[in-house]
């Protein structure tokens, strides 16, 4: 394992020479062991120890115990503290030496693999952690390539080729070629490859999956090396044989394990919340201890020193302020479980499993009377928000056979609060299942059915499909409706013929054919597979290819073409051309590319088909087909040979390569002739126009971030109802330069103030220029969208500009930004998070999504056509868009409901349960005495209050899914932190203090004068003691019962199961038996029985939980009746409509015949969800629901949105109108 240390200082370049160990071994190169433990016997407890004791909350309570273990400071037995503390340790360490175990094993795995390496000149079985930089290794078909990034030498197949698949690279299913260099193509044996001392020069190692450049240097000539040469880590050998391979990046510094950095920890606004709270509640302990310190120094002085004969102090204390000085620390231990700090460390950290979050939640963080085990149940509760996604049949695509999957646990809560959703377009919004639809060639357009009449015809008036039968080889599955252009092919049409022709030869499409006639392609993208499909169907077949020859059946006769050159695609260029010699010797390139791209490439002579042509794209644009453009040129042989030989040249420039090669290929493609263009259909995905709707009812904004062509992407937005014809205007960007861009967005801005001055009237104008608003925005009337290009959005981008493009944008309903680049995606998303502190959704399907993904709060992969790369980058993952509606309203929105009010009960129940200590700290000299008995103390966190707010935070719900469905309005008080916030703590904590107060001096005040039955004075600290912890475990039962609202039998379980254990192990712990095995630890014998047999104790209980709990029931019953929240008004409806029902059967067993009127109010209001889920007349949903209410339910919201739109605007953005338009 020694060779598995890491290099010790980075590269500027590397050289591997073949067959050289001794030589390549002096560089230090990453050999290929692999070590992910981290442990041995050796070092295993030291350093798990010092591991577990950089937590805070380890080393805090580990502090917590010293100060215990001081007499003078602790007023409880050391054990109650170091048993817990040990046993978490214990539980750590175990969990810990176990998955260092199975990693040991699993390296162990990886490392002792075989592999078949040149040794020698013969081909040994040698260990993975063996194979170094250099060696020579066989591959054989099916095998991973997962020992290193190789050099492909030479394979079975002809001309050097090999076949692989890149899923774990790229997530791309589809196979692609890879080709030795011709040099190195003829080493088929290994005695050749035993001679081979060849020197690589190439690249240091990096994380460019589709990048690499170097030279190979032998035999006194050198040969350049691209990634077409490469066979990278992850990927699959398939239909090869076998394949033989150098070594050139091993270990970590394969392209792989270069990409696989740390991901981001994403952590929710929640838990950012808690971290400030934390700091504020610690800073109350201190105050806390500070007082009753001050007060034990005073009493010490003006009391306790009258009584040093009875109550003499502690050894070694020797005045009143360092008796207090030693009560702070007393205090600190006593009142620490107001601190959650366990919430603090778990804030940073993965989520538990759920039988480890069990048990930590039985034993958690040193003393249970400590610490409560908040931090577990987080998790727990968190655990099971995520299983809810992932049993949730309605999220499951039974045709891709594909749950939704929560692939963290951390983000729950945070689905609750979407403000902001950016989406890809094709695969996300679409099927990305591409479809050849229409095209344009030589001036004619193709794919529109006319009927008898002469008339477009409408979808279900179509004819039959075009008959392919005469093709043996066409693809059965393959439809086209328009009969005119087979019979321009079967006519003998030239322009049709050369537009097929360019299909199947201008491509990286590869054949497999698994049985006489059977074709399968394996094609890179969707488009290009149906364009190579089209020309299949209609008569010119890509049959197979060779590294210089593609093989087409051009209506029944195989043509051989000699393939010369690929000009491969990449988003610079948009565009790929091939150059091909055809059998009687003609020279041809074919290039097929984007509009924008190609027209301007175009000889002049093309100028009137090109404007027909151009007619052509904008109508296919419109209706939402994705367009390319395809053209052709004809070189002479010359030429041809001159460029060829510069070609080469330029590839084995070891500078610059790629921008030398831009300038070939641009040189080359000019004075193209126009052929066509074709329009491909990638059709919506169901449900999206009514998920787009339903959520922006919600006040999410939905923001398309896409790289098609600005018509494509405009139209798909009227189709999933983005942009709607009502809108009062859509703007659109396509500036050049920054001022044309900084133009553009002014004027945009001009006209939605000049639009709102006019629509409003004076008042309600007035009205809103008086409410402190700083941006004219903020009071827009009307609805207005944003179209932008990429090449616009790089200058609104730029530093001096993001912000007005900020303020532009979100004062619009809808933005559109077309033509982006991956980078782009994250850019804006990464502008929003920046200045509108608004959580932010991204979800796509593709590699390219992936930033986006990243950047966002929340990333949502899409498990679609583009692969997995997407999905294993995200957060949650589903197969269809519309799931996202039942993701967000539903499940984000329960789950912030829920962890809501867990931490609003559970910082209520701990300061009730801590601040009795405070207040008898008054009564009993400062002197750190408890309140309860110490066993009370220990269970009160761990048994008699865990599992009822357990219950509640994982079960609970305001209103059921279909209503959150139906009402999306239930969203905004996510958005608006309404639920859990510095207000709302404060609330809890000042209702926590008040039950304390009863709690403590209700029973005091009795106590002072109660006698027993039998006359005795009832007054003493046990039956004290009983009596409060009592009537607080009574208080807080009651008190999370009036919190659910969702009754399920584990609630009934938990609650009225917590109390009952409460009693059976309070008189457990009083009995005699327990005093008689353990007589120092049971003192309280027989104290249980005897409090509670007295009605005065009974009395003082009840008198206790009245005064606690009615408050707070009329606080909310007047709360429901004067401002009822929009959930209180949903549920109201829900009643009514209940009753109606039940009435309305009463009536029909009654035999009573209710007239229609009636009948017809009755279906009136059935009938509402549906006209929700419709997306039809939505905006009146929040007036209708009010009318239900004695006042608007929705006016509050608008309210606190608008004065969290002005506190935003002023502490994030750096103007305030960018962040003020975010909250209209």
């Amino acid at each position: 394992m020694e060779r598995c240390a890491a290099r010790p200082a980075p590269e500027e370049e590397r050289r591997v020479r073949a067959n050289a160990r001794e030589y390549n071994e002096k560089f230090q190169y990453a050999s290929n062991c692999i070590k992910t433990s981290k442990y041995n016997i050796v070092t295993f407890l030291p350093v798990n120890l010092f591991e577990q004791f950089q937590e805070v909350a380890n080393t805090y309570f580990l502090f917590l115990l010293i100060l215990q273990l001081i007499p003078q400071i602790s007023s409880l037995s050391w054990f109650t503290t170091i048993v817990p503390l040990v046993l978490v340790l214990t539980i750590t360490a175990v969990k810990d030496a176990t998955d260092d175990y199975f990693r040991h094993k699993s390296d162990n795995q990886v490392n002792n693999r075989q592999s078949q390496v040149l040794i020698g000149g013969v081909l040994r079985q040698e260990q993975w952690m063996n194979v170094r930089v250099g060696d020579i290794i066989k591959l054989e078909n099916n095998q991973f390539v997962a020992q290193a990034d190789l050099l492909l030498l030479s394979s079975s197949e002809p001309h050097g080729l090999c076949y692989i698949e890149t899923a774990e690279l790229d997530g791309e299913t589809n196979m692609k070629v890879r080709q030795a260099i011709p040099v190195t193509a003829e080493l088929g044996d290994t005695s050749q490859l035993a001679r081979f001392d060849g020197e690589v020069i190439c690249e240091p190692p990096n994380n460019k999956l589709d990048k690499f450049g170097g030279t190979l240097y032998w035999k006194e000539s050198k040969y350049p090396l691209s990634n077409q040469n490469m066979l990278l880590r992850g990927c699959v050998l398939r239909n090869t044989e076998w394949c033989f391979g150098l070594v050139i990046f091993a270990g970590p510094d394969t392209k792989l394990m270069q990409n696989s950095g740390r991901t981001k920890f994403k952590r929710t606004s929640i838990d950012r919340l808690m971290n400030t709270l934390v700091l504020w509640i610690f800073g109350f302990l201190v105050c806390m201890g500070v007082i009753l310190a001050i007060g034990n120094a005073i009493w010490e002085h003006e009391v306790g020193v009258c009584f040093q004969i009875y109550l003499p102090w502690d050894e070694g204390v020797h005045s009143a302020f360092f008796s207090g000085f030693l009560s702070f620390w007393s205090y600190i231990i006593i009142l620490n479980t107001v601190v959650p700090i366990s919430l603090y460390v778990s804030s940073q950290a993965p989520a538990l499993s759920l039988s480890l979050s069990l048990l930590i939640s039985l034993s958690f963080r040193s003393p249970a009377w400590v610490l409560s085990p908040l931090a577990p149940s987080v998790e727990v509760i968190r655990l099971g928000h995520s299983y809810f996604i992932n049993w949730d049949k309605k999220m499951y695509c039974a045709k891709r056979r594909t749950p939704a999957e929560a692939r963290t646990t951390t983000l729950n809560e945070e689905l609750g609060q979407v403000e902001y959703i950016f989406s890809d377009k094709t695969g996300t919004l679409t099927q990305n299942i591409m479809v050849f639809s229409k095209c344009s060639v030589n001036g004619h357009s193709y794919g529109d059915v006319q009927d008898m009449v002469g008339h477009k015809a409408e979808l279900g008036e179509r004819p039959e499909p075009v008959d392919f039968s005469f093709n043996p080889l066409a693809d059965p599955r393959f439809q086209f409706w328009d009969p005119s252009l087979l019979e321009a092919v079967k006519l003998g049409d030239l322009h049709v013929h050369e537009f097929f022709r360019l299909l199947s030869l201008c491509h990286t499409v590869m054949s497999e054919e698994k049985s006489e006639g059977e074709l399968l392609y394996k094609a890179q993208s969707p488009d290009e597979g149906a364009l190579v499909t089209a020309a299949r169907n209609f008569g010119f077949v890509f049959r197979s290819r060779t590294p210089k020859t593609i093989t087409v059946h051009e209506l029944g006769q195989a043509i051989t073409y000699q393939l010369l050159a690929i000009l491969d695609f990449n988003n610079i260029r948009k565009r790929m051309s091939v150059i091909v010699r055809s059998p009687e010797g003609k020279i041809r390139l074919y290039c097929k590319g984007a509009d924008t791209i190609l027209l301007e490439r175009l000889h002049p002579v093309n100028q009137d088909l090109s404007s027909i042509t151009t007619d052509h794209l904008n109508e296919y644009a419109g209706e939402g087909l994705r367009t390319l453009v395809l053209a052709y040129k004809d070189l002479e042989e010359s030429y041809y040979k001159d460029w060829s030989e510069r070609l080469h040249r330029v590839g084995s420039a070891p500078e610059a390569r790629e921008d030398h090669l831009a300038r070939l290929y641009d040189e080359v493609e000019h004075d193209m002739m126009l052929l066509g263009a074709t329009a491909i259909e990638d059709k919506l995905q169901q449900g999206v126009p009514e998920t787009i709707a339903i959520l922006t009812l919600a006040n999410i904004k939905i923001w398309v971030l896409t790289g098609d062509k600005q018509e494509t992407a405009v139209n798909i937005g009227y189709s999933c109802k983005m942009l709607t014809d009502d809108m009062t205007e859509v703007f659109v960007v396509t500036g050049h330069t920054v001022l044309e861009v900084r133009e553009e967005l002014r004027k945009a801005r001009e006209k939605m103030m000049d639009a709102s001055r006019s629509v409003c009237n004076g008042f309600s104008y007035q009205e809103k220029l008086s409410s402190k608003l700083t941006s004219v925005l903020e009071a827009i009337a009307g609805e207005y969208a944003l179209v932008i290009n990429g090449h616009s959005l790089a200058h609104a981008l730029e530093a001096d500009m993001e912000v007005e493009f900020l303020e532009t944008a979100c004062a619009c309903k809808a933005v559109i930004c077309c033509r982006v680049t991956p980078l782009q995606k994250a850019q804006v998303v990464e502008l929003v998070k920046k200045y509108k502190k608004a959580v932010t959704l991204a979800i796509g399907d593709g590699a390219n999504d992936v930033s986006m993904i990243k950047t966002a709060h929340i990333g949502v992969g899409i498990s679609g056509q583009e692969g997995i790369q997407a999905v294993l980058a995200s957060d949650y993952s589903f197969s269809q868009f519309k799931f996202l509606q039942r993701l967000l309203l539903v499940h984000g929105r329960w789950s912030y409901l829920r962890m809501c009010k867990f931490l609003c009960y559970f910082f209520y129940k701990n300061f009730a349960f801590t601040m009795v200590h405070f207040w008898f700290g008054f009564f009993c000299g400062f002197s750190a005495q408890t309140v309860y008995d110490q066993y009370f103390i220990t269970l009160y966190n761990i048994v008699y209050t865990s599992l009822p707010v357990l219950a509640m935070g994982v079960f609970d719900q305001d209103v059921p899914e279909q209503r959150s469905m139906e009402y999306p309005k239930l969203y905004e008080p996510g958005q608006l932190n309404l639920l859990f916030n510095k207000r709302e703590f404060f609330i809890c904590i000042a209702q926590g203090i008040y039950t304390s107060i009863l709690m403590f001096f209700i029973p005091y005040g009795v106590f002072a004068d109660a006698t027993r039955d039998d006359g005795a004075q009832l007054a003493d600290y046990q039956s004290f003691a009983v009596t409060v912890a009592t009537s607080l475990v009574i208080v807080v039962s009651v008190q999370i019962g009036l919190d659910t609202g969702f009754w399920t039998a584990i609630n009934h379980f938990f609650i009225w199961g917590s109390l009952a254990a409460y009693f059976a192990i309070l008189f457990t712990m009083h009995s005699d038996g327990l005093f008689r095995m353990f007589p120092n630890q049971f003192r309280f014998v027989g104290n249980a029985q005897n409090t509670l047999a007295q009605p005065t104790v009974w009395l003082t209980i009840a008198l206790t939980a009245v005064v606690c709990i009615v408050p707070v029931v009329a606080f909310r019953f007047l709360k429901l009746d004067l401002k009822p929240e929009l959930s209180d008004t949903v549920r109201y409806t829900q009643l009514v409509r209940k009753k109606q029902k039940t009435q309305h059967r009463c009536m029909r067993h009654a035999g009573r015949v209710g007239s229609c009127r009636s009948g017809y109010a009755f279906s009136h209001q059935e009938g509402f969800g549906e006209l929700i889920m419709s997306g039809k007349n939505m905006r009146l949903s929040s007036l209708a629901l009010s009318s239900f209410a004695p006042r608007p339910s929705t006016s509050w919201i608008d309210t606190l949105r608008k004065k969290k739109g002005c506190e935003g605007s002023s502490a994030g953005s750096p103007s305030g109108a960018a962040d003020k338009t975010l909250r209209v």
